[in-house]
């Protein structure tokens, strides 16, 4: 029998914070929660800082997550966003560390298209496709909560590929493995 697999997804922010918690057992994989932590006025930014810390150590000591995957914060035009991101997502991660919860981290495309099969696809139609997934009959007003849904269920799905055994390391990997193929 399959040992039950509980993932926190994280979708970093330093307003807004999404978080899911998915179980997996076998080939089953369950909602467990989803929501939100808000920061915004919580005064400065580190105070949002710590208060982000607390509520993600509180989702960790509560829920147990075996492991904890988030998304990675990607470069947009504004620094000063970029930085604030980052040291969001740095908070949580400091935060399941102190309980010793392995990281896990997955570019935005990646998680999307792990879900959606389209790198581009909107959080409209991410959290769609989670809709159907989970059968969730009403879902959150802010779709930060179904991104980190997302990531939870990306790593799931990353972390139970087989590993390939076979294949090319490259080209010359290639013809080393296959001389009788090569034409000289």
């Amino acid at each position: 029998m399959d040992k039950k697999k509980v993932i926190l997804g994280i979708d970093p922010g330093s307003n807004v914070m999404g978080y899911g918690l998915i179980a997996v057992e076998g080939k089953e994989t369950k909602l467990i929660t989803m929501g939100v932590i808000h920061a915004k006025g919580y005064g400065t930014h580190y105070k949002k800082l710590q208060h982000l810390f607390n509520r993600v150590l509180h989702l960790v000591e509560t829920y147990q997550p075996d492991e904890v995957a988030l998304e990675a914060p990607f470069y947009g035009k504004n620094v000063q966003s970029m930085l604030k991101l980052g040291r969001a997502q740095g908070v949580a991660m400091a935060a399941a560390l102190s309980r010793n919860k392995p990281i896990f981290e997955y570019a935005p495309l990646r998680v999307k298209q792990s879900i959606t099969g389209m790198g581009r696809a909107s959080k409209e139609q991410v959290a769609y496709f989670l809709q159907k997934i989970f059968k969730i009959e009403e879902m959150p007003q802010e779709l930060d909560a179904t991104d980190a849904i997302a990531v939870a269920v990306c790593h799931h799905l990353e972390s139970s590929r087989p590993i390939k055994t076979a294949g090319y390391s490259g080209w010359k990997d290639f013809m080393k493995k296959n001389p009788d193929r090569i034409k000289q």
